[in-house]
């Protein structure tokens, strides 16, 4: 009896071309999922540069990555809305280098403060809160395979606590 490893099953499905079925077959519509940015002016870090502003490319990435995992997690006719009130992006750029570069250690912690309000397609509100989002461990937590990914450890911050929210 042979015994296969993980990898090796997984590199089988993969060269099969086998799916695997979402968990969740009715998903809800990218579209029914909002998410704003109060004050993001204001926020800790959300940053390219050391002093400048608020970078509208992360924000965008964020909710771009926000919205996709909660469009798997809920079902269709939910709607979500969901209010960042501060971002501190993981690393941190440090002023007066040549370039800035964000630096990436463990004391540099991806943090995110938000709302959020879950109905469902009649408007009855479902679930709501604040949450502080942090990963004291988030250097651990992420595959090597997503190493180049921009703000990689800031988007598996914002997946995880859906996958466990919702």
């Amino acid at each position: 009896m042979k015994i296969y490893s993980p990898l090796v099953l997984a590199a089988a499905f993969i060269v099969s071309g086998c799916q695997i079925t979402p968990s969740n077959p009715n998903p809800a519509a990218v579209s029914d999922i909002t998410v704003t940015f109060k004050d993001s002016d204001k926020f800790t870090d959300a940053r390219d540069t050391a002093n400048g502003p608020t970078s509208q490319y992360y924000l965008d990435e964020l909710s771009k990555t926000l919205k996709e995992a909660a469009a798997r997690q809920l079902t269709a006719g939910q709607k979500l809305t969901v209010t960042f009130t501060d971002i501190d992006l993981a690393g941190d750029i440090t002023p007066g280098q040549l370039n800035d570069i964000r630096v990436i250690k463990a004391i540099y912690r991806p943090r995110m403060a938000l709302t959020f309000k879950l109905q469902d397609a009649s408007g009855a509100v479902l679930k709501e809160g604040d949450r502080t989002l942090m990963d004291m461990n988030y250097q651990q937590s992420i595959p090597p395979i997503n190493q180049s990914e921009p703000l990689r450890y800031d988007k598996v911050l914002l997946t995880d606590w859906v996958k466990k929210e919702f």
